[in-house]
C-alpha cells in the first residue's frame, strides 16, 4: 500500500510543480486537468503525511511514558488513530471509476404509463433539481419535450460543480447510481375511480465529457436542421432551428430543440454526444476487463428497475441495496442523501473486496 502512496506523492509533486507554471493556465483544458487530478491526490498526500506524523508521536509518547506514564496511555489513543489512518488510506487507494470527477448530463425519459409517467418524469426532475440545489451545483436544461398535462416526455439535464470538487463530490460521482428505471405506484390525477396504477419514467446519468478526453471527426457526423415541436407535435418554432447530429460510426442520435438558435442547440447537441461516446467507450472497456476490474468500476446494475416511489405508504425504496425509507415526501423533495450514501457504501465495500481478492 505505501508504494503505492510514494508513486502517488511524486505525482502530486510534480503536478503542484506543473500548477504554478503560468504556461499551464495558457491551455484551460489541461489546466482544469491538471487541477482535477491534484485535488484528487490531496486526500491521500495529506491522509499519509498525517499517518507518518502520528507513527513518530507514537514513538516519541513511548519513550516518555518510561518517565511519566502519562504517556502510555496518550501512545494507545495515537495507536488507534494510526489504525483509523490507515483504514482510511487504504479506501483511498481503492481504484475508482475515472469519471467520478466531472460533471454529469442527466437524461429522464417518460416510460410506459402514458402522461402519467410524464408527470412522474416532471417529479423525478424536481427532485434532482433540488438535489443540486442543495449540493450547491449549477443546473442547466439543455433539453426538453414538455407533455400536454405539463409533465416531460423528456428532459436533459447539465449538472456542474462549482469550483474543483473532493473526491467523490462531484455530481457524476453522486448521481451516477441513479441510471435505471424508477417506477412510481400512486393515483394518477386523470384516474376518476381512485385506482393506483403504476407507472415508469428512465434516468440516464452520463459524465460530462470534455474536448480533451473525445476526439470526433467532423466527418463522422450527420448533421440535420428541422422545426421545433411541442406538447401535441405543433410547431413552436418558424424556423429551422432544431439539430439533429448522428455519429455514423456508432449510430449514436442526439436531437436538441429546446434554443431558438440552430447555432446553440448544435453546441448542446455536441456536448451530449461527447458525453455519450465517452461512456460508450467506458462501456466497451468495461467489457473487455477482467471480472475483478469490472466489480471496481460498476458493481450495482444500471440497467434494472432500481427504485420504488409508492405513494400511498409515502414509502421510497431502492431493490439493489434493499434500501426502505418511508419518508417519500421528502425524498421527493430532494433529500437523496442517505440512498446516494447507501450506494457508494456499497459500491466501495465490493471495490475493497476486488481488491483483496486479487
Amino acid at each position: 500500500m505505501f508504494e503505492a502512496v510514494q508513486t502517488l506523492k511524486a505525482e502530486y509533486a510534480e503536478l503542484e510543480r506543473q500548477m504554478s507554471d503560468p504556461e499551464l493556465h495558457s491551455d484551460q483544458a489541461n489546466a482544469r486537468r491538471v487541477g482535477k487530478r491534484y485535488a484528487a491526490l490531496a486526500p491521500v498526500v495529506r491522509t499519509y503525511a498525517e499517518w507518518l506524523q502520528t507513527s513518530d508521536d507514537i514513538e516519541a509518547a513511548r519513550e516518555l511514558a518510561a518517565e511519566d506514564p502519562a504517556f502510555a496511555e496518550e501512545a494507545t489513543k495515537l495507536a488507534a488513530r494510526r489504525d483509523e489512518l490507515a483504514e482510511k488510506l487504504q479506501v483511498l487507494l481503492v481504484p475508482r471509476d475515472p469519471s467520478d470527477d466531472k460533471d454529469a448530463i442527466l437524461e429522464i425519459k417518460a416510460g410506459e404509463g402514458g402522461d402519467e409517467s410524464a408527470l412522474f418524469a416532471g417529479d423525478l426532475l424536481k427532485m434532482y433539481l433540488k438535489y443540486a440545489e442543495s449540493q450547491h451545483w449549477k443546473t442547466e436544461v439543455l433539453d426538453s419535450a414538455e407533455s400536454d398535462l405539463g409533465g416531460y416526455k423528456s428532459i436533459t439535464v447539465a449538472v456542474k460543480a462549482k469550483g474543483t470538487p473532493e473526491p467523490g463530490e462531484a455530481p457524476y460521482a453522486k448521481l451516477k447510481f441513479e441510471g435505471g428505471v424508477h417506477r412510481v405506484q400512486r393515483v394518477p390525477v386523470t384516474e376518476s375511480q381512485g385506482r393506483i396504477h403504476t407507472s415508469a419514467a428512465g434516468v440516464l446519468v452520463l459524465p460530462e465529457a470534455e474536448d480533451v478526453d473525445v476526439e470526433i471527426d467532423p466527418n463522422d457526423l450527420r448533421i440535420d436542421v428541422f422545426r421545433s415541436s411541442g406538447p401535441g407535435g405543433q410547431s413552436v418554432n418558424t424556423t429551422d432551428s432544431a439539430v439533429r447530429i448522428t455519429h455514423l460510426p456508432t449510430g449514436i442520435v442526439v436531437s436538441m430543440q429546446n434554443e431558438k438558435s440552430q447555432l446553440q442547440n448544435r453546441e448542446q447537441a455536441m456536448r451530449v454526444l461527447r458525453s455519450r461516446l465517452l461512456a460508450a467507450a467506458q462501456e466497451a472497456a468495461d467489457q473487455e476487463a477482467s471480472d475483478a476490474r469490472r466489480l471496481q468500476i460498476r458493481t450495482v446494475d444500471r440497467s434494472e428497475r432500481i427504485r420504488t416511489y409508492n405513494f400511498p405508504e409515502n414509502r421510497f425504496s431502492d431493490h439493489r441495496v434493499g434500501y426502505k425509507a418511508h419518508n417519500l415526501d421528502q425524498v421527493l423533495g430532494g433529500e437523496l442523501a442517505p440512498v446516494i450514501q447507501a450506494l457508494t457504501d456499497a459500491d466501495l465495500a465490493a471495490r475493497l473486496e476486488a481488491v483483496e481478492a486479487q
